[in-house]
């Protein structure tokens, strides 16, 4: 597994070996989830990670484990147009009509556009819960047509 070069903090699709070693990783971190883990490096350093961590660990182990890209963004990150676009999935064109009418709070860093993660992680929450409601009506609907949904 490697960073990928254009974003370091991203993390490549793991091969089988690290999927394993991430799957048991994962269930040994979970058991001891309560507590402050003790990590023993490979030069026989040991040291104690802080009990807010554990849970972290997990879930990006977990992620791993599945097959799953990771990437780390600090909540006070400030994204690139191009950045935000990808973490939306969605083409950059499209996001730049998304902060022109106001829909992404931006601001600019002379002339270039930056995204508040929080901004976009808000955005992103408020897509897919009217996403969820328009598919509940639209399965009510269905029923109530007796679609056979």
């Amino acid at each position: 597994m490697s960073a990928t070069p254009d974003a370091p903090d991203t993390l490549l699709v793991p091969d089988e070996t690290d999927s394993e070693l991430a799957a048991t990783a994962s269930r040994e971190l979970a058991r001891a989830s309560k507590e402050s883990v003790s990590v023993r490096l490979e030069d026989g350093t040991d040291l104690l990670l802080p009990r807010a961590v554990t849970p972290l660990l997990v879930k990006i182990l977990t992620e791993i484990a599945q097959g799953n890209a990771v990437t780390l963004i600090p909540l006070h990150a400030e994204l690139t147009t191009q950045e935000a676009a990808n973490l939306l999935n969605i083409s950059r064109p499209y996001l730049n009509k998304l902060l022109d009418n106001g829909t992404i709070a931006h601001h600019k860093v002379g002339t270039h556009r930056r995204i508040k993660f929080t901004d976009l992680e808000k955005f992103r929450t408020a897509r897919e819960t009217k996403r969820n409601e328009s598919l509940t009506e639209l399965a009510k609907q269905a029923q109530e047509e007796g679609m056979g949904y």
